[in-house]
C-alpha cells in the first residue's frame, strides 16, 4: 500500500487556486513562469551575545522552536573595536526553510503570529527588493505560539525574508497577497 505524501494547506491552495489566478492576471504562457515561494530565511541578530555567549545559544534554541528546524549560530567575520566585537564571536542565528516547513511557517505567520502583534496595522507594501523578495522585521519573537513567554527571559527581534521566483515586485506582491499577507492599503 503506497503512503500518501503530506501536503501543507497553503501548498494545496497554491496548486488549486493561486497558480490559476496568477496565470490569468499576468498572462503566463508556461506553467513554470508562474511565481512560487522559493524559501523563507529567519534571522536573529543578538547584539548582547558579544558579552554573553549563552544568549546566542538561547536565541538559536528559540528560533529552532519557531521554525521547527535546527537554527545555526552565526559568527562575526571581522573585529570591530567600538562594539567590543572580536573575530569569530557569536552574534546571532539563522535558519532557512524550504518546501513543506516553509509553507507551514508562512501559514502560522499569517494566521497566528501577525495578528498577535501589538498595534498591528498591516505589513509595509514597499519592503520588496526589486527582484520579487519580501522582507519584514518583527520586534518580539514571543508572538509565535511555540514560545512560552512565562519562561522567556528576554525578547529579541527577528528578520523574515520571503524569497519567491517572481521577477518583479508586482508579481511577488500578487503572490503574497494571494497567500493572505496583510499588506497596508
Amino acid at each position: 500500500m503506497a503512503e500518501t505524501a503530506y501536503v501543507p494547506r497553503l501548498r494545496a491552495e497554491y496548486d488549486r487556486n493561486i497558480r490559476g489566478q496568477l496565470t490569468e492576471k499576468f498572462g503566463y504562457a508556461n506553467v513554470m513562469q508562474v511565481p512560487r515561494l522559493d524559501k523563507v530565511v529567519l534571522n536573529m541578530g543578538i547584539g548582547e551575545a558579544v558579552n554573553d555567549r549563552k544568549k546566542a545559544e538561547t536565541a538559536a534554541a528559540d528560533l529552532s522552536l519557531i521554525a521547527g528546524q535546527k537554527a545555526v549560530v552565526t559568527y562575526s567575520r571581522i573585529a570591530i573595536a567600538t562594539y567590543k566585537l572580536r573575530e569569530n564571536q557569536p552574534i546571532g542565528c539563522k535558519v532557512t526553510l524550504r518546501k513543506a516547513r516553509m509553507y507551514e511557517f508562512i501559514d502560522r505567520l499569517v494566521t497566528v503570529a501577525l495578528p498577535r502583534v501589538r498595534d498591528f496595522r498591516g505589513l509595509n507594501p514597499k519592503s520588496f527588493d526589486g527582484r520579487g523578495n519580501y522582507s519584514l522585521g518583527i520586534k518580539e519573537h514571543i508572538i509565535f505560539p511555540e514560545i512560552d513567554f512565562e519562561k522567556v527571559g528576554e525578547t529579541w527581534g527577528m528578520d523574515i525574508t520571503v524569497c519567491t521566483t517572481a521577477r518583479t515586485d508586482d508579481e511577488a506582491r500578487a503572490l503574497l497577497t494571494a497567500f493572505n499577507f496583510p499588506f497596508r492599503q
